[in-house]
């Protein structure tokens, strides 16, 4: 008897409150924001709007695949910068630098992005820059490879000409896979000195 009457009591308070609780209006419009976010995630477009992008296409809208391949491009032109004021070194770096910074790094960027642009997107994620430096007098500065197939692409080497009368010149060129390597394409040159310039790196 009292296992009914408990359970008639719980029905009827249920009843007599059922219409009485009106939830915050905040509770609502927080409950539609969500809603709205996870539907945007789960639509995993990847086009956002101007506002949101901060450098949009002429249409106002621009592609997410687009600008990580920009990305790329810019982060193995960086690191091909990097590879080249390290192979010089501080002594040689010091003396040259505003002739590299202007007549070299720009042709070489040039060519790294041709290079990257006919490789096409599918493979510009997988190409990278050789690392190890050659310290001494070698000329090989770093390739270009293809991470998967560990194919060279491309080689940039600095080669010392000793001329007669003019003294030391630092000759920048690259090498291509397309020719087995054989032709010398140049970048440019810059003068040193009539003095024996120090062994690269240091």
């Amino acid at each position: 008897m009292k296992l009914w009457f408990r359970k008639i009591f719980v029905v009827l308070i249920a009843i007599m409150t059922l219409g009485l609780y009106i939830p915050p209006a905040s509770i609502e419009l927080d409950a539609s924001e969500k809603k709205e976010l996870s539907s945007k995630e789960d639509t995993g477009d990847l086009k956002f709007s101007a506002e949101e992008a901060g450098d949009p296409e002429p249409d106002g809208e621009f592609s997410l695949s687009e600008n990580f391949e920009d990305d790329y491009v810019h982060n193995i032109t960086e690191k091909a910068k990097e590879q080249m004021v390290s192979k010089m070194g501080p002594r040689i770096i010091n003396k040259v630098e505003a002739d590299f910074e202007r007549d070299i790094l720009p042709k070489m960027t040039a060519v790294i992005d041709e290079i990257l642009s006919e490789a096409g997107e599918e493979k510009v994620p997988y190409y990278e820059i050789t690392e190890e430096l050659t310290p001494g007098y070698g000329e090989k500065i770093f390739t270009l490879y293809d991470a998967r197939t560990k194919e060279e692409i491309a080689r940039f080497d600095v080669r010392r000409d000793n001329r007669p009368g003019e003294g030391y010149w630092f000759n920048f060129h690259y090498h291509l896979s397309e020719d087995q390597f054989e032709s010398h394409h140049s970048l440019g040159e810059i003068y040193w000195d009539k003095n024996t310039p120090p062994k690269w790196m240091s």
